[in-house]
């Protein structure tokens, strides 16, 4: 009964920190793709508007187009930044402190959101969207790390995974806000574009009261006994032995070993196959194209024949669809796997852009056909939160060891990011070249990463970083002697202990 008693207490701390975490960390990057849907019409209006008292000149469609794209997609240059800053920012401050110290570039932007219309300057959104971009790259690497470090083993699972979690809840959520009813409305966009501000405060007066990771405090900093009171705090009890002693092994294995940087991945043939996986599933997730859903939800249900006056709200049933999925992705992860998942996700995705490609092209002909293009896009959505978005966080914690791990989510995040910004410029000019066959390429990124998937990743569920890494290892020496593969397998014993979930 007493270990019962522990294990409450253990989950109800760790829940208050994940909740205040994750509110100003991945909870920003859905809630940030979901509030510039409602308001494109009035920025384009704004942009014309400024253009119109500037210079006196009216701007073509497609000029307009082009800076509400740019508006759109500099958010994921932003995301680059911050995905390439998060690696140095949580070697220096720790994982704690480097979210707080995060919601500096979050509250710079929502005030220049706020004044940008009073300020007749459509470049302070731009500006607005890149420091937006560089705090949601920011909390995407690091609040993974923070949760698989502070996790223990038995949750770290559920942990981790409540990040793709709170990303889908912020998409539900930037969706509400965003209805005409509340912010998405002419008078109010800037209100809206600036509304990000208040999950930054809310984490700013929570997360100071929960501790460091204890993994930092004990390998990165060297302070035993702030690791043992950051243990203390948030499993509710008394140290385990056996847990304190995992993380001294792994400080003792560590010992001299300075955290690496990206480039020291990219040369070290002992992880060359991780780091392919890393970054062939981390750009899979954004070319798959489900985040241009949200991005250009009003284009999409257009397309698909949907009245205008009815896409706001179908609109918040893509996010419902995401965050339902990412819920159930949780319950099934342990016990699927996460090949699993990730594989089954895609090929899904796979079928259902097939589908919805032959929809499109029938919608004049049929009368039913704009139900059916608009029933693929939740499912399309539906499967990509069954596996990808849960899943592809996971990977850089479970593939690469405590010094290594910094950089490989600064490459993951990298890469997320740039296709993320590709996408986002390339979309709305899809849709109006290829038209009916707009979801073509998506499907063909969903089933090469499905091939790619079973062909090459191992499973991870329930083992350990060395036996994880033994089975890359016969893919990074491939007809290579064993002697060789004897001489670098030490230095996969050092996240021995870090065998689950990150994101």
């Amino acid at each position: 009964m007493p270990d019962s008693g522990a294990e409450k207490g253990n989950s109800r701390t760790l829940a208050l920190m994940v909740t205040s975490c994750a509110i100003g960390g991945t909870l920003q990057y859905g809630y940030n793709l979901a509030i510039m849907n409602a308001p494109t019409v009035f920025i384009k209006n704004f942009i014309n508007e400024t253009f119109l008292e500037r210079w006196d000149m009216q701007l073509e469609d497609y000029q307009v187009t082009l800076i509400w794209t740019i508006i759109v997609s500099i958010f994921s240059l932003g995301g680059f930044a911050g995905a390439l800053l998060a690696g140095p920012m949580t070697i220096y401050f720790g994982r704690k402190k480097c979210m707080l110290l995060n919601n500096v570039f979050l509250m710079s932007g929502a005030l220049l959101a706020l004044t940008s219309r009073a300020a007749k300057s459509y470049e302070m959104i731009i500006i607005s969207r890149v420091l937006v971009g560089i705090n949601s790259g920011i909390s995407m690497n690091v609040q993974p790390m923070y949760f698989g470090e502070s996790a223990p083993k038995h949750l770290r699972g559920a942990v981790s995974l409540s990040s793709a979690v709170f990303t889908s809840f912020g998409v539900v959520l930037g969706q509400v806000v965003g209805l005409r009813e509340i912010l998405g409305s002419e008078p109010y966009w800037q209100y809206l574009l600036a509304s990000n501000a208040i999950p930054g405060f809310i984490q700013l007066l929570t997360l100071p009261w929960f501790p460091e990771s204890p993994r930092y405090l004990l390998i990165d900093r060297g302070d035993k006994e702030a690791c043992v009171n950051a243990l203390r705090q948030l499993r509710g009890c008394e140290v385990q032995s056996n847990e304190l002693n995992e993380i001294l092994q792994e400080q003792a294995e560590a010992k001299g070993v300075k955290p690496k940087g990206p480039w020291d991945l990219f040369t070290d043939r002992s992880v060359r196959w991780q780091l392919i996986s890393v970054m062939v599933i981390s750009s899979a997730m954004q070319l798959c194209g489900n985040d241009s859903i949200y991005f250009y939800a009003f284009q999409i249900f257009k397309e698909a024949g949907i009245a205008e006056s009815q896409i706001q709200y179908i609109t918040i049933g893509t996010g419902t669809c995401e965050f339902t999925a990412c819920i159930l992705c949780n319950l099934l992860i342990e016990r699927k796997g996460r090949r699993f998942l990730l594989m089954g996700g895609y090929i899904c995705m796979t079928g259902w852009a097939i589908v919805f490609t032959i929809a499109l092209s029938f919608e004049h002909i049929v009368s039913w056909m704009p139900y059916l293009s608009m029933t693929c896009i939740f499912t399309y959505i539906l499967s990509f939160g069954m596996g990808p978005a849960g899943v592809t966080g996971v990977l850089p914690t479970e593939i690469f060891n405590q010094a290594s791990r910094p950089a490989a989510y600064m490459i993951a995040g990298s890469m997320m990011w740039i296709n993320l910004f590709i996408i986002g410029m390339l979309f709305p000019f899809l849709v109006s070249e290829l038209g009916q066959y707009c979801f073509v390429p998506f499907g063909c990124v969903c089933l090469l990463a499905s091939l790619y998937v079973g062909l090459f990743l191992p499973e991870t569920k329930g083992k350990t970083l060395p036996d994880i890494t033994s089975e890359f290892h016969r893919l990074n020496y491939k007809g290579q002697e064993k002697q060789n593969s004897s001489a670098t397998q030490p230095q996969y014993q050092l996240g021995e202990v870090c065998h689950s979930t990150s994101l």
